[in-house]
Protein backbone atom coordinates (compact mmCIF):
# COMPACT_ATOMS: atom_id res chain seq x y z
CA UNK A 1 0.00 0.00 0.00
CA UNK A 2 2.74 2.49 0.94
CA UNK A 3 4.38 1.85 -2.45
CA UNK A 4 1.38 3.41 -4.18
CA UNK A 5 1.20 6.26 -1.66
CA UNK A 6 4.82 7.08 -2.51
CA UNK A 7 4.20 6.69 -6.23
CA UNK A 8 1.00 8.70 -6.61
CA UNK A 9 0.88 11.02 -3.58
CA UNK A 10 4.26 11.73 -2.00
CA UNK A 11 7.36 11.02 -4.07
CA UNK A 12 6.07 10.49 -7.60
CA UNK A 13 4.50 13.93 -8.15
CA UNK A 14 7.54 15.63 -6.61
CA UNK A 15 9.99 13.79 -8.87
CA UNK A 16 7.95 14.55 -11.97
CA UNK A 17 7.77 18.20 -10.96
CA UNK A 18 11.51 18.57 -10.22
CA UNK A 19 12.96 16.50 -13.06
CA UNK A 20 10.13 16.81 -15.63
CA UNK A 21 11.31 13.59 -17.29
CA UNK A 22 10.60 13.02 -20.98
CA UNK A 23 9.52 9.43 -21.54
CA UNK A 24 10.21 7.58 -24.78
CA UNK A 25 9.20 4.03 -25.71
CA UNK A 26 6.82 3.44 -22.81
CA UNK A 27 4.74 1.26 -25.12
CA UNK A 28 7.48 -1.38 -24.92
CA UNK A 29 6.63 -2.13 -21.27
CA UNK A 30 4.18 -5.06 -21.25
CA UNK A 31 0.82 -4.40 -19.62
CA UNK A 32 1.01 -7.70 -17.74
CA UNK A 33 3.24 -10.67 -17.17
CA UNK A 34 6.85 -10.96 -15.98
CA UNK A 35 9.67 -9.04 -17.62
CA UNK A 36 13.08 -7.62 -16.78
CA UNK A 37 13.81 -3.94 -17.25
CA UNK A 38 17.59 -3.62 -17.58
CA UNK A 39 19.07 -0.14 -17.48
CA UNK A 40 22.18 1.92 -17.05
CA UNK A 41 22.81 3.30 -13.58
CA UNK A 42 24.06 6.86 -13.31
CA UNK A 43 22.48 8.28 -10.16
CA UNK A 44 20.85 7.49 -6.84
CA UNK A 45 17.68 9.06 -8.25
CA UNK A 46 17.40 6.29 -10.89
CA UNK A 47 15.85 4.03 -8.23
CA UNK A 48 12.85 6.34 -7.94
CA UNK A 49 12.43 8.07 -11.29
CA UNK A 50 11.65 4.93 -13.25
CA UNK A 51 9.02 3.60 -10.78
CA UNK A 52 7.46 7.07 -10.73
CA UNK A 53 6.72 7.04 -14.46
CA UNK A 54 5.75 3.39 -14.97
CA UNK A 55 2.10 2.39 -14.72
CA UNK A 56 3.04 -1.03 -13.35
CA UNK A 57 4.86 -1.71 -10.12
CA UNK A 58 8.54 -2.53 -10.56
CA UNK A 59 10.82 -4.09 -7.98
CA UNK A 60 14.54 -3.36 -7.92
CA UNK A 61 17.33 -5.33 -6.33
CA UNK A 62 19.04 -2.81 -4.05
CA UNK A 63 22.35 -3.08 -2.21
CA UNK A 64 22.02 -4.32 1.36
CA UNK A 65 23.83 -1.24 2.72
CA UNK A 66 20.64 0.76 2.19
CA UNK A 67 18.93 -1.47 4.76
CA UNK A 68 21.64 -1.75 7.41
CA UNK A 69 22.59 1.84 8.23
CA UNK A 70 23.06 2.73 11.92
CA UNK A 71 20.85 4.95 14.05
CA UNK A 72 17.53 6.57 13.33
CA UNK A 73 18.60 7.66 9.86
CA UNK A 74 19.54 4.10 8.97
CA UNK A 75 16.22 2.72 10.19
CA UNK A 76 14.27 5.36 8.30
CA UNK A 77 16.24 4.67 5.13
CA UNK A 78 15.63 0.93 5.44
CA UNK A 79 11.91 1.46 6.05
CA UNK A 80 11.70 3.75 3.04
CA UNK A 81 13.38 1.27 0.68
CA UNK A 82 11.25 -1.62 1.90
CA UNK A 83 8.09 0.45 1.51
CA UNK A 84 9.19 1.38 -2.02
CA UNK A 85 9.36 -2.31 -2.90
CA UNK A 86 13.15 -2.65 -3.02
CA UNK A 87 14.76 -5.99 -2.13
CA UNK A 88 18.08 -5.97 -0.23
CA UNK A 89 20.90 -7.98 -1.76
CA UNK A 90 24.23 -8.60 -0.07
CA UNK A 91 26.89 -7.92 -2.72
CA UNK A 92 29.79 -9.24 -0.64
CA UNK A 93 31.08 -12.81 -0.64
CA UNK A 94 31.15 -15.50 -3.30
CA UNK A 95 27.43 -16.31 -2.97
CA UNK A 96 26.27 -12.71 -3.47
CA UNK A 97 25.42 -13.21 -7.14
CA UNK A 98 23.38 -16.34 -6.45
CA UNK A 99 21.41 -14.54 -3.75
CA UNK A 100 20.53 -11.75 -6.18
CA UNK A 101 19.44 -14.26 -8.81
CA UNK A 102 17.19 -16.10 -6.33
CA UNK A 103 15.52 -12.87 -5.26
CA UNK A 104 15.08 -11.72 -8.85
CA UNK A 105 13.55 -15.02 -9.97
CA UNK A 106 11.11 -14.80 -7.07
CA UNK A 107 9.86 -11.46 -8.39
CA UNK A 108 9.47 -12.86 -11.92
CA UNK A 109 7.58 -15.92 -10.67
CA UNK A 110 4.97 -13.53 -9.27
CA UNK A 111 4.47 -12.20 -12.83
CA UNK A 112 5.94 -8.83 -11.87
CA UNK A 113 8.44 -6.42 -13.39
CA UNK A 114 12.01 -6.73 -12.16
CA UNK A 115 14.37 -3.78 -12.45
CA UNK A 116 18.08 -4.48 -12.61
CA UNK A 117 21.30 -2.62 -13.38
CA UNK A 118 23.58 -5.13 -15.15
CA UNK A 119 26.68 -3.01 -14.40
CA UNK A 120 26.22 -3.96 -10.74
CA UNK A 121 26.96 -0.48 -9.40
CA UNK A 122 26.52 3.16 -10.30
CA UNK A 123 28.78 4.61 -12.95
CA UNK A 124 31.19 7.00 -11.25
CA UNK A 125 32.06 8.91 -14.42
CA UNK A 126 28.98 8.74 -16.64
CA UNK A 127 30.29 5.97 -18.90
CA UNK A 128 28.61 2.60 -19.50
CA UNK A 129 30.51 -0.40 -18.16
CA UNK A 130 30.54 -4.13 -18.87
CA UNK A 131 27.45 -5.99 -17.67
CA UNK A 132 27.44 -8.90 -15.26
CA UNK A 133 25.79 -12.10 -16.46
CA UNK A 134 23.20 -12.37 -13.68
CA UNK A 135 20.65 -10.60 -15.87
CA UNK A 136 21.14 -13.27 -18.55
CA UNK A 137 20.78 -16.10 -16.02
CA UNK A 138 17.44 -14.71 -14.84
CA UNK A 139 16.15 -13.99 -18.34
CA UNK A 140 16.93 -17.52 -19.59
CA UNK A 141 15.86 -19.32 -16.41
CA UNK A 142 12.52 -17.52 -16.19
CA UNK A 143 12.02 -17.35 -19.95
CA UNK A 144 11.09 -13.65 -19.88
CA UNK A 145 11.81 -10.73 -22.20
CA UNK A 146 14.34 -8.03 -21.31
CA UNK A 147 13.41 -4.40 -21.96
CA UNK A 148 16.52 -2.21 -22.26
CA UNK A 149 16.29 1.20 -20.63
CA UNK A 150 18.48 4.30 -20.75
CA UNK A 151 18.46 6.97 -18.07
CA UNK A 152 19.78 10.13 -19.71
CA UNK A 153 20.66 13.26 -17.73
CA UNK A 154 20.42 11.78 -14.24
CA UNK A 155 24.21 11.85 -13.85
CA UNK A 156 24.15 15.62 -14.32
CA UNK A 157 21.01 15.99 -12.22
CA UNK A 158 22.47 14.10 -9.26
CA UNK A 159 26.12 13.05 -9.58
CA UNK A 160 27.54 10.44 -7.19
CA UNK A 161 27.90 11.86 -3.68
CA UNK A 162 25.51 14.77 -4.21
CA UNK A 163 22.45 14.71 -1.98
CA UNK A 164 20.43 17.61 -3.40
CA UNK A 165 19.62 17.17 -7.11
CA UNK A 166 20.31 19.83 -9.73
CA UNK A 167 17.60 21.08 -12.05
CA UNK A 168 18.54 19.26 -15.23
CA UNK A 169 16.43 17.73 -18.02
CA UNK A 170 16.04 13.97 -17.82
CA UNK A 171 15.05 11.48 -20.51
CA UNK A 172 13.94 7.92 -19.75
CA UNK A 173 14.10 5.84 -22.92
CA UNK A 174 12.83 2.25 -23.29
CA UNK A 175 13.78 -0.02 -26.18
CA UNK A 176 12.01 -2.93 -27.83
CA UNK A 177 11.86 -6.12 -25.72
CA UNK A 178 14.70 -8.54 -26.33
CA UNK A 179 13.62 -12.15 -26.82
CA UNK A 180 16.13 -14.80 -25.80
CA UNK A 181 13.86 -17.85 -26.14
CA UNK A 182 16.31 -19.25 -28.71
CA UNK A 183 18.64 -19.93 -25.79
CA UNK A 184 16.08 -21.79 -23.66
CA UNK A 185 17.71 -24.36 -21.40
CA UNK A 186 21.19 -22.90 -21.90
CA UNK A 187 21.37 -20.78 -18.75
CA UNK A 188 24.42 -22.74 -17.55
CA UNK A 189 26.49 -22.13 -20.69
CA UNK A 190 29.03 -19.41 -19.90
CA UNK A 191 29.51 -18.37 -23.52
CA UNK A 192 25.75 -18.00 -24.01
CA UNK A 193 25.36 -15.95 -20.82
CA UNK A 194 28.14 -13.62 -21.94
CA UNK A 195 26.60 -13.24 -25.39
CA UNK A 196 23.13 -12.50 -23.99
CA UNK A 197 24.52 -9.98 -21.50
CA UNK A 198 26.55 -8.24 -24.20
CA UNK A 199 23.46 -8.01 -26.41
CA UNK A 200 21.56 -6.38 -23.55
CA UNK A 201 24.38 -3.93 -22.87
CA UNK A 202 24.60 -3.05 -26.56
CA UNK A 203 20.87 -2.27 -26.60
CA UNK A 204 21.31 -0.01 -23.56
CA UNK A 205 24.32 1.63 -25.20
CA UNK A 206 22.33 2.32 -28.38
CA UNK A 207 19.60 4.01 -26.33
CA UNK A 208 21.89 5.99 -24.01
CA UNK A 209 24.68 6.90 -26.48
CA UNK A 210 27.20 6.71 -23.63
CA UNK A 211 30.87 5.96 -24.00
CA UNK A 212 31.36 2.21 -23.41
CA UNK A 213 34.10 0.64 -21.28
CA UNK A 214 34.61 -3.11 -21.67
CA UNK A 215 35.54 -3.57 -18.03
CA UNK A 216 33.57 -4.00 -14.82
CA UNK A 217 32.77 -0.71 -13.12
CA UNK A 218 33.61 -2.04 -9.65
CA UNK A 219 37.11 -3.03 -10.81
CA UNK A 220 37.77 0.38 -12.37
CA UNK A 221 36.50 2.14 -9.24
CA UNK A 222 38.77 0.06 -7.03
CA UNK A 223 41.80 0.75 -9.22
CA UNK A 224 41.17 4.49 -9.26
CA UNK A 225 40.67 4.54 -5.49
CA UNK A 226 43.96 2.66 -5.04
CA UNK A 227 45.74 5.18 -7.27
CA UNK A 228 44.38 8.07 -5.21
CA UNK A 229 45.45 6.36 -1.98
CA UNK A 230 48.92 5.77 -3.40
CA UNK A 231 49.26 9.44 -4.32
CA UNK A 232 48.22 10.46 -0.81
CA UNK A 233 50.88 8.17 0.68
CA UNK A 234 53.48 9.46 -1.77
CA UNK A 235 52.67 13.12 -1.22
CA UNK A 236 51.13 13.42 2.26
CA UNK A 237 49.61 16.70 3.25
CA UNK A 238 52.05 18.76 5.30
CA UNK A 239 50.78 20.18 8.60
CA UNK A 240 50.17 23.90 8.60
CA UNK A 241 52.70 25.78 10.71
Amino acid sequence: MFYYVLKYVLLGPLLRLVFRPRIEGLEHIPASGPAIVAGNHLSFSDHFLMPAILKRRITFLAKAEYFTGPGIKGRLTAAFFRSAGQIPVDRSGKDAGQAAIREGLGVLRRDELLGIYPEGTRSHDGRLYKGKVGVAVMALTAGVPVIPCAMIGTFEAQPPGQKIPNLHPVVIRFGKPLDFSRYAGMEHEKAILRAVTDEIMYAILTLSEQEYVDRYAAVVKAEEAAEVAAQVRKFPRMPLS
